[in-house]
């Protein structure tokens, strides 16, 4: 059985520097790409960040380039997003999901089989 697991998230004021980890299991991980993936009340999840360990591919949305980083991470089969220099609009509840293959140009989450809990990120101003 696949399982994710999201971790770190926390209350940070703005300006302040997040890390959070992907734990997978269950799955063979240089077969995946890792993405994280936001979503706040009333709105859709939106993707953030992708990397593939397959082929190395990547996506960032624009709203975080430069300032969020995902990474594989010191633990077999874990990713880690780092969040730098965050805003109150990042708060959200943050996913990561695995997807057999590559990060597509703009990762859509129906296209996702398989989930972790979510880890909320509070930001305040």
């Amino acid at each position: 059985e696949v399982q994710l697991q999201a971790s770190g998230g926390g209350s940070v004021q703005a300006g302040g520097s997040l890390r959070l980890t992907c734990s997978a299991s269950g799955l063979n991980f240089d077969d995946y790409a890792i993405t994280w993936f936001r979503q706040v009340p009333g709105k859709e999840r939106e993707a953030v960040s992708c990397l593939s360990n397959t082929d190395g591919s990547t996506y960032s949305a624009d709203f975080v380039k430069g300032r969020f980083t995902t990474s594989k991470g010191a633990a077999k089969n874990t990713m880690y997003l780092q969040m730098n220099s965050l805003k109150p609009e990042d708060t959200a509840i943050y996913y990561c999901a695995a997807i057999l293959g590559y990060c597509s140009p703009y990762p859509l989450a129906y296209e996702y089989q398989h989930w972790g809990q979510g880890t909320l990120v509070t930001v305040s101003s």
